[in-house]
């Protein structure tokens, strides 16, 4: 029956030194995977500080472009107020042009009969010029 225990502790002993092996094996894969992520973290940090430069670069040039929008667009509302005052004072001549006409066809129609006349005469008055011209 001893044996039989030696012989159990030499099979736990053998498969202990191969658990062992194995673990060994595994945390060795493990260290040079951690190295590989370690690295290729280092290199994400680099490129990481390129990109917070080009984008602080970037936010700064944006930033410029939308101040220099803003004034622009202060620039435009006032071409654009100037503009509308133009218009509108355009507006008011037309509508003071349609008022002195509307006067003269108004005052045109209320002295149709003496302006009538009035042609009649100057036509008389044009014929005896031109026969009195002639003789």
């Amino acid at each position: 029956m001893e044996i039989l225990l030696y012989l159990a502790a030499i099979i736990a002993a053998v498969a202990f030194a191969i658990l062992v092996i194995y673990l060994v094996k595994v945390l060795k894969e493990t260290k040079r995977t951690m190295s590989h992520v370690a690295d290729t973290l280092e290199g994400l940090e680099k490129q990481m500080e390129g990109i917070t430069v080009e984008t602080t670069a970037l936010l700064n040039k944006t930033n410029n472009l939308a101040e220099d929008i803003n004034e622009k667009t202060v620039k435009l509302n006032t071409l654009v107020d100037g503009v509308k005052n133009i218009g509108d004072t355009v507006k008011d001549f037309t509508q003071s042009i349609r008022n002195v006409s509307q006067s003269v066809n108004r005052i045109a129609d209320e002295n149709k009969e003496t302006t009538a006349e009035a042609i009649k005469w100057s036509t008389v008055v044009m014929e005896l010029f031109k026969k009195n011209k002639e003789k």
